[in-house]
Parts: C-alpha cells; sequence; structure tokens
C-alpha cells in the first residue's frame, strides 16, 4: 500500500530533527512540528484507504 510507504518515509525522516529539538534546537522544533502535520495527514491518508479496501471486500 503506497500510502502506508509513505508514512513510514515520513516518520524515518523526522528521526534527526526529532533529536535535535530534544537538545533545545528551535528551529530543528519548527521542522518538526511541520513534519508531524505532513505525518498526521498521511496517516489519515492510511485510515481512508484501508477503509476503502474494507468496503470493497
Amino acid at each position: 500500500m503506497q500510502e502506508y510507504e509513505t508514512l513510514k518515509t515520513l516518520v524515518a525522516e523526522i528521526e534527526m530533527d526529532v533529536d535535535k529539538a530534544q537538545g533545545g534546537n528551535k528551529a530543528a522544533g519548527t521542522r518538526v512540528r511541520k513534519q508531524m502535520q505532513m505525518i498526521k495527514q498521511a496517516a489519515q491518508e492510511v485510515r481512508n484507504r484501508v477503509l476503502e479496501i474494507r468496503s470493497t471486500d
């Protein structure tokens, strides 16, 4: 499922910025918040796709 692969990629990409944000880097914190919004949207797409698959069965 392409939507899930996209979600996994987004999560993997954010890891380094999360570590930097925990260290107090404010710019990294801003990037994390932006990326988390994208992850939220990607998760919603996965949910919608699963519902779509379920309803076609």
